[in-house]
């Protein structure tokens, strides 16, 4: 498996695909991830067309167990973001 592609060849990808400068690239990445989080956080959903769903979900409070001493505690109720991908995608991927 391939090492991760970073921040700075997704911007320099994004700026050749759009056929624009690196500067303009980063600051449509950076403004798109601004965007999907402030949306997250406040609960809601982002869909990303052709990537998948980002999604904030609740989850109750629940009994868990400590694997260490086998203790059944209360976990308090949060949240969980997930990310549903799309089937195109996994299309793409599966060839």
């Amino acid at each position: 498996m391939s090492k991760p592609m970073t921040k700075t060849q997704l911007v320099a990808a994004v700026a050749e695909a759009m056929g624009s400068d690196r500067k303009t690239a980063s600051s449509a990445l950076d403004a798109v991830a601004a965007v999907v989080a402030k949306e997250v956080a406040s609960g809601g959903a982002v869909a990303l067309p052709g990537l998948g769903k980002v999604v904030c979900k609740a989850r109750p409070e629940r009994q868990v167990r400590n694997p260490a001493t086998g203790e059944t505690m209360t976990k308090p109720a949060d949240k969980q973001v997930k990310f549903a991908i799309a089937k195109t995608l996994k299309d793409l991927a599966n060839g």
